[in-house]
Parts: C-alpha cells; structure tokens; sequence
C-alpha cells in the first residue's frame, strides 16, 4: 500500500509534499502583489490620461517645434525643450565622472568598514534627503556669483543634487558583481585595471542605468532649484552663459501666473512626461543589451 505523501517528512525539515490546500498563503501574497503593481499602473494611467484630457486641444507637432509666444500663452515650447535638454546635459557631464569615480573607490579601493568610506556614505545619505529649495540657495551663493543666471548654473546646481543618488546606484551595482568573477580574471592574468573596465562595469551597467534614469528624471522635474539658477528666459540659447527656462518652471509658470495658461500647461507636461518615458525606454534597451552581450 503506498504511503500517504503528505506524510513524508524528514527529521527537522518541513513535508517533502505538501497538501495543495495549504499553499493559499502563497496565493494570497502572490495575489496581492498583483494588486499592488495594477494600482500603481492604474495611478500612473490616471495621472497621464488626465494630462491628456485637458492638454490634448493644445498639443501639437507646431507646438513641440515653435518658441512661445507673449509669456507661453501661444506658440509652442521649443526653445525651453532645448533649454532643457542643455541643463540636463550640463548636470550629467558634470556628476557622471564625478560619481563613477567616486563609486569605484568607495566599492573597490576603499574597505565598506572604514573611517573614511562610512563618512563619506553617510555624507551622501545626508545630501540626498536636502531639499532642492536648499540646493538652490546654495548654487546662487557659489555658481551665481560668477556665473549669473545661466545654463552652467542651472546644470551644475543640478549635478550637486543628483550626486548622492548616482554615486550609491553606481556603488551598489559595482558591488552586486560576484567577486568569482573577478577572481577568475585575475587567475587568467588580467590586470585590475583590465577586470574593472572590462569585466566589472559592463556587468554592472543595468544598476548604474537605473540609477542615471532616476537621476535625470529628478533632474528633468526640478523647479526650486533653478528658479535661482537658471532664470527663465524663453529666447533660443546660444551658449551655456545664457539663461534658459526649465520645462518644469514653464509649467509652473504657465499654471500659476500666465492667465488663460492652463491648457498649455497639461500639454507641456504631456511632452514632459513624454521625455521621461523615452528615456526609460532607452535605459531599458541599453541595459538588455549589456546583459546579451555578458551572457555565456
């Protein structure tokens, strides 16, 4: 007679088999993740089908690509796009070098149990919990002075902000590759400098692109800060001394000061939102890509 599975268990162990009657907390978890995650895309498809309820009379392909007209009201958004798009790029050139360097000698150079590498973490834990109104004051104090309102300020006070966030992503990531890895290269005759450019940061690039998407999407929706930095000229740019208004401060102003701006307002942060999407998408695709090109 053959024994009754659910019986079967092992000294200390739990049931070789158990009852399927009993596995409903399982799908009570799993079933509630599910909720969770169709709420949050539920609040996500909300927010954007109301952008587009009420912006979507005002958005247009002429509105993408021609400057605004007396203070937004009419025209487009063209040049703050490209305003933007300048700040973003400055902020990134700046902070990018700066926290990938920072990363790699808090994860390789630099033991987690250190003086130096705790005040440093908790200095950029500090940092990332400042409020942007904060950093604002701070970049027309240092970079205003001698700078002015312009696309340098705006940029680099931006690339103090996302420094905690972008120098932790990218250390969390360098150290999230298994150390068998490098250790294998090391057996093979690679040089460190060889495993780290080679082995270590392609294998940690999906981490550092998610934490430059979160970067640049604090960046892209920031307004205190460059209220004091930038400024919030809507001319064409024709350098990074000129000053440039934020597609976020344009919606800012467009809904709080511009009479009659309300419409354009939905539309330009459609198109905001928009960018995001894009960028994310890219971040996605790129990280597929350095996960093809590592797997056996």
């Amino acid at each position: 007679m053959e024994p009754n599975r659910a019986s079967i268990t092992r000294p200390g162990l739990l049931p070789l088999f158990v009852h399927p009657a009993s596995a409903w907390p399982e799908h009570f978890v799993t079933g509630g993740l599910w909720l969770v995650t169709l709420g949050v895309i539920g609040v996500f498809a909300w927010i954007l089908g109301d952008l587009l309820y009420h912006g979507a009379t005002a958005l247009s392909l002429d509105f993408v690509l021609q400057p605004p007209l007396q203070a937004g009201r009419a025209g487009g958004i063209s040049t703050v796009i490209i305003g933007t798009l300048l700040i973003v790029g400055v902020a990134l050139g700046s902070a990018v070098p700066i926290s990938l360097g920072t990363a790699i000698l808090l994860a390789e150079a630099s033991n987690a149990e250190t003086s130096f590498g705790r005040v440093v973490r908790r200095s950029l834990d500090v940092l990332a919990g400042v409020p942007s109104i904060v950093f604002g004051l701070f970049g027309l104090a240092l970079f205003g002075q001698f700078l002015g309102w312009s696309i340098l300020s705006g940029g680099l006070t931006l690339a103090c902000m996302i420094l905690p966030v972008l120098i932790r992503s990218t250390e969390e990531s360098v150290r999230a590759v298994p150390a068998s890895l490098r250790h294998g290269a090391a057996a093979l005759g690679l040089s460190p400098r060889a495993i780290l450019c080679h082995l270590t940061l392609p294998a940690a690039t999906p981490g550092i692109l998610a934490g430059l998407v979160l970067s640049v999407g604090r960046a892209l929706a920031e307004t205190a800060a460059l209220l004091f930095t930038a400024g919030a000229a809507i001319r064409m740019p024709t350098s990074l001394f000129d000053s440039a208004r934020s597609l976020s401060y344009h919606i800012y102003l467009l809904a709080i000061e511009v009479p009659g701006g309300q419409e354009r307002a939905y539309a330009s942060a459609v198109v905001l939102v928009g960018m995001l999407l894009l960028l994310n998408g890219a971040a996605v695709l790129l990280a597929r890509r350095f996960q093809r090109r590592l797997a056996p």
